[in-house]
């Protein structure tokens, strides 16, 4: 609710008037399906974390590729900033693992490698990956407990969303088309 500064309901000290409800008027939280409750979520956010980290193999090849198909010194070094970023959310998700868990992550086989058919097509897979991976990371942000693992979580949710943006640049900069 906004504040109404022509409301007679309700005043600076926080006294209301005669003609409120007096029931809760407080906003209900609606039931949530169990994605932003822990730790029945924390099994989900492990999962995620696994697949984040057995998508590294295929990242290094494509982003080789991305870097094999462009010729602009511009490209390349948005691409070789975002690889290494990528490098590092590796390593904070390996740590992440480790905290949560006392283990080491066991590599989760993923499909191979399949090169895109253009460097337009490259990029329009690597800014729906970001797109994706977003989404995905959420969920694990979600059942974060510890203000450390939140914020290992928002650093890499923010590098997504910056990397998503420079693919978008690079995508018009190269005139790509649907």
């Amino acid at each position: 609710m906004y504040y109404n500064n022509n409301s007679k309901d309700y005043d600076y000290y926080g006294q209301v008037s005669p003609n409120m409800p007096t029931s809760d008027t407080t906003r209900t939280q609606p039931q949530s399906d169990g994605i932003f409750t822990y730790p029945q979520n924390l099994q989900n956010a492990l999962n995620e974390i696994s697949e984040a980290l057995a998508g590294e193999a295929d990242d290094r090849l494509f982003y080789a590729w991305l870097l094999g198909m462009t010729s602009s010194f511009e490209d390349r070094d948005i691409i070789i900033g975002i690889r290494d970023d990528e490098k590092d959310h590796f390593t904070l998700f390996n740590q992440l693992f480790y905290e949560l868990t006392g283990m080491m992550s066991s590599q989760v086989q993923r499909k191979q490698f399949v090169s895109p058919e253009s460097y337009c097509e490259g990029l329009a897979r690597a800014l729906q990956g970001e797109q994706n991976a977003v989404k995905k990371y959420r969920k694990i942000l979600y059942a974060m407990q510890d203000r450390v693992h939140i914020n290992i979580m928002t650093e890499i949710i923010t590098d997504e969303i910056r990397h998503g943006i420079l693919y978008s640049y690079l995508y018009a900069k190269n005139a790509c088309k649907d």
